[in-house]
């Protein structure tokens, strides 16, 4: 169901299209794009999105592509465009990927409407020329006109600050832009890792479980049904991050402080997420100080759930999880301490961004969201979180939020 929202209420437009280039699925925003209803267009082939006068070169470029399938980001200094129901062209960035399932390759293209954008760049480069002929022409008056030195020297003055500022809004502009393609071409990589796999799994299980039919057969269902069960799991925890990290930005979440004892919460927490851990692996639970706090329980535990998830994800069987909490006269201090991985240096200055994997942790599941959105709920609860981490010696992560002493 979340799968299916997202696709239904992206903003970009989203088209699949099978081997032979077929329309497969359309989403809303795609629609609108071009002016098409989706049943108007899905089982024809994509060119009927393409301008009259590329499509011959779109359709080689396409079969070249389909040969030697690769991700391919937002943004290539190149002008792309489509073509509308009413034959019009619309200017359009698109990024695309691929996956294959039954032993056939479908593409994914991620497309957005970038004709507002171009209209700002036109203007733009309209309003520089005339800010160099104005230029231009204030040198002439300067050469023919001693006279009016002044005058002429603070016109051009206010030419070069108009030109100047257009400029720097130009720059501040593309960085934006530019910003904005990084994170959704590693949206469009980490969609395309972290769905393919949990989804094969589904699929190739659910085919193993006909197979078996007799009562001998039931640990066989059993490893199957669980496989689902784990690999839907690991999908919802995906999608939930999206949620988050949804709400967080469209400023939905807000904070409710209630009075609770820290030590007790804490310790429910853990006892909740014993059933998460791998074999041998245990907590190691240290609390000082007084218990009373007053804080969003519900923001604290998302925080500690996250954390404590990545200590069990990152680390080897056996080893020991060590959490340790201390309330102070101001803040409480809260450690997660693991013996896993760990984090490369150079890593760790991006954990915080969005959709950032670590490049040891490639081939482990997840969004990529989960420190970004502790670290966004941290700032809620006025909280603050630092990271120390070696490779291949482990990750200790500090937070602290304040205790909230209420009014009297």
């Amino acid at each position: 169901m979340h799968l299916a929202s997202l696709f239904e209420n992206a903003t970009e437009g989203i088209i699949l299209t099978n081997r032979t280039g077929k329309i497969v699925l359309v989403n809303p925003a795609a629609g609108r794009i071009f002016g098409f209803e989706s049943e108007e267009i899905i089982g024809q082939p994509v060119e009927v999105l393409i301008p009259e006068r590329i499509k011959p070169h779109h359709v080689e470029l396409r079969k070249g592509f389909y040969h030697h399938p690769s991700n391919r980001e937002m943004g290539r200094g190149r002008d792309l465009y489509g073509k509308r129901k009413d034959g019009s062209d619309v200017a359009v960035e698109v990024s695309l990927s691929h996956y294959e399932r039954d032993g056939e390759l479908f593409v994914i293209a991620f497309i957005i409407d970038i004709t507002k954008r171009k209209e700002i760049e036109n203007n733009m480069l309209h309003q520089k020329k005339q800010l160099e002929r104005i230029s231009n022409e204030i040198r002439k008056l300067n050469t023919a006109l001693e006279a009016k030195v002044e005058e002429r020297t603070v016109i051009l003055k206010e030419a070069l600050q108009k030109l100047e500022q257009s400029q720097i809004e130009l720059s501040e502009a593309l960085d934006k832009e530019r910003q904005l393609n990084e994170i959704k071409s590693r949206f469009v990589s980490m969609a395309s890792h972290e769905f393919r796999t949990p989804l094969s799994t589904v699929l190739s299980s659910a085919s193993l479980l006909s197979k078996y039919v007799t009562t001998e057969d039931q640990p066989n269902r059993n490893r199957h049904i669980q496989k689902i069960k784990d690999s839907v799991r690991q999908l919802n925890d995906i999608l939930e991050d999206f949620l988050s990290l949804g709400k967080l930005d469209e400023g939905k979440v807000e904070t409710h402080v209630t009075g609770f004892d820290l030590k007790e919460f804490i310790s429910e927490t853990i006892e909740e997420m014993k059933g998460l851990l791998k074999t041998g692996q245990h907590f190691h639970f240290e609390y000082s100080g007084k218990e009373n706090i007053y804080s969003d329980k519900k923001l604290l535990k998302n925080i500690l759930i996250n954390l404590i998830t990545n200590a069990i994800k990152f680390s080897d069987d056996g080893s020991s999880i060590k959490i340790s909490a201390k309330r102070e006269d101001i803040f409480a201090k809260i450690s997660i301490i693991d013996s896993g991985i760990g984090i490369s240096e150079e890593d760790q200055e991006h954990l915080f961004s969005s959709f950032f994997r670590a490049a040891n942790a490639m081939n482990i599941h997840g969004s990529g969201l989960g420190l970004h959105i502790v670290k966004r709920y941290l700032n809620l609860l006025g909280g603050e979180v630092n990271l120390q981490s070696e490779l291949n010696k482990g990750t200790t992560i500090n937070f602290s939020i304040p205790i909230n002493q209420p009014a009297t």
